[in-house]
């Protein structure tokens, strides 16, 4: 019965999200509260909800204020040259720009870290989708799948479970995924290009000056940052975002299908982010530049806890760049949005990760599904972790996955003579698709920023994540590594 009742209240959930019947923050409470009722267990609501917030709390609490770091680093202009060398690389053409999405959410993901790597490429990618009313949740799915590959790396948290789980190296598990993985990410920039072109054929390739006269002038420079509109727009040239129809639609009925050609028009003008914005601190650039170093290799260092080293970073980042107290009161405000809508959210998940787990549902989940593997499919048990792997790490938590099923699975593949490293590998080739579950924290803060519908990014990426999954464990198996 636990098993029927958790299954039906995760698709109740999606169901309900991506219908857009519920925003996810209530669906999130309110389903699993009424489940927790339907289980017979609603008098334990509130010590699941309490377990639940205080396993979330160190992620809310790292988000919050790597939310406001951030956000004050795009105010004082850290990220401008990467901003300007991808529109350089991408111009006005929807194909680049897809493609300089994936390229630059996997550069980013090198930290280890999902929510830092969705700031920076929204923070990058956001102007440019809107000017030219490209649909946002390409820009979402796609920065979602190259996070999803790169979480791999042994910092990144899955591998280092899996290793700790199954009590192994967690090198021996990812330098052999190293070609698979290689392959998953080139799919992912393949499926980018294939976007792209969509995105070419529906809008047209545009000159920079085109796509600087198509809007009429006041733009927001870029979304929760706060930093006003755009006042550095040359004389007589008209700047401004694209409404786009609603936030991740990308139906662009209003967009001009004429293409146009590629050349003209200066780089410069073609501004994402207000070059003349009065947060600017270009004075503060390499102390920014090097506290933001120090910041991430301390966290990839794990010299302390992650939430701790963002909280620290914030202050440091407000007392610097803006001494006097009314205009670091200016920048918390202008960052307040994202930052409750990001933490009301984890919070939310927490009520549903806490019933899902203390009421048993997640256990006995896992328990039918292992449960449900032929006897035949013994010695093919890397195959069955890998298909497992995609539904598992979507449905519960890495936590939940590695540490509750992973060692259930690496039992029964020894029975059959599969190694434990082969189910170890195989167990990560779900991450493109993990990275869009409901109760990931960090996808909460790709499309809150992104201002896109969940339920949209959701209807959007999974197929093609599914998609992104199965090359990387079909390339594990050819390649002799599954």
């Amino acid at each position: 019965m636990l098993t029927i009742l958790g299954f039906a209240m995760i698709a109740t959930f999606l169901v309900l999200i991506m219908m857009k019947k519920m925003s996810p923050i209530a669906a999130l409470v309110l389903i699993p509260a009424l489940f927790c009722v339907f289980v017979g267990k609603g008098a334990h609501l509130g010590d699941y909800v309490i377990d639940g917030v205080s396993s979330l709390a160190p992620t809310a609490a790292m988000l919050m204020f790597a939310i406001v770091y951030f956000g004050v680093m795009i105010d004082v202009g850290l990220f401008d040259p990467i901003v300007r060398a991808i529109l350089r690389f991408c111009k006005a053409d929807p194909m680049r720009i897809v493609v300089g999405t994936a390229l630059l959410a996997a550069i980013v993901s090198l930290d280890g870290d999902g929510s830092t790597t969705f700031m920076i490429t929204v923070s990058a990618m956001y102007p440019l989708y809107k000017r030219l009313k490209m649909s946002l949740v390409v820009m979402t799915g796609v920065a979602a799948m190259a996070n999803g590959v790169m979480n791999t790396l042994p910092w990144g948290g899955p591998t280092a479970r899996a290793a700790t789980a199954l009590k192994v190296d967690a090198t021996d598990i990812f330098v052999p995924m190293i070609p698979a993985l290689a392959v998953g990410l080139l799919a992912v920039v393949v499926l980018a290009y294939v976007l792209g072109l969509r995105e070419r054929r529906r809008l047209g390739t545009l000159t920079l000056d085109e796509a600087l006269a198509r809007e009429p002038q006041s733009e927001t420079v870029l979304v929760g940052a706060g930093s006003g509109t755009a006042s550095g727009a040359k004389p007589g040239a008209k700047s401004g975002a694209k409404s786009g129809g609603g936030a991740g639609s990308g139906t662009g009925e209003d967009a001009d299908a004429g293409p146009a050609t590629a050349d003209g028009g200066s780089d410069d003008d073609f501004q994402g982010l207000d070059p003349n914005r009065a947060t600017l601190r270009p004075k503060l650039y390499w102390f920014n530049a090097l506290l933001t170093v120090a910041l991430l290799t301390a966290m990839i260092m794990e010299w302390l806890p992650i939430p701790v080293l963002f909280l620290i970073g914030a202050a440091l980042a407000l007392t610097v760049n803006f001494p006097h107290i009314p205009d670091q009161k200016a920048r918390i405000a202008a960052h307040a949005d994202n930052v409750l809508n990001v933490s009301g959210m984890v919070f939310a998940a927490a009520v549903f990760t806490g019933v899902l787990t203390g009421t048993g549902m997640v256990d006995h989940m896992a328990n039918w599904l292992v449960d449900t593997i032929p006897d035949g499919m013994g010695p093919h048990m890397g195959l069955v972790t890998g298909l497992l792997s995609l539904p598992l790490t979507y449905f519960m938590s890495n936590d939940g996955f590695y540490f509750g099923v992973l060692p259930v699975l690496a039992e029964a593949g020894q029975a059959h003579g599969v190694s434990t490293l082969e189910i170890a590998r195989a167990s990560i080739v779900g991450q493109p698709l993990h990275m869009s579950s409901p109760l990931v924290p960090a996808v909460y803060v790709l499309v809150g920023m992104a201002k896109v519908e969940f339920g949209d990014h959701t209807k959007f990426v999974v197929k093609w994540a599914v998609l992104t999954s199965l090359v990387i464990l079909g390339a594990g198996i050819l390649f002799g590594i599954i």
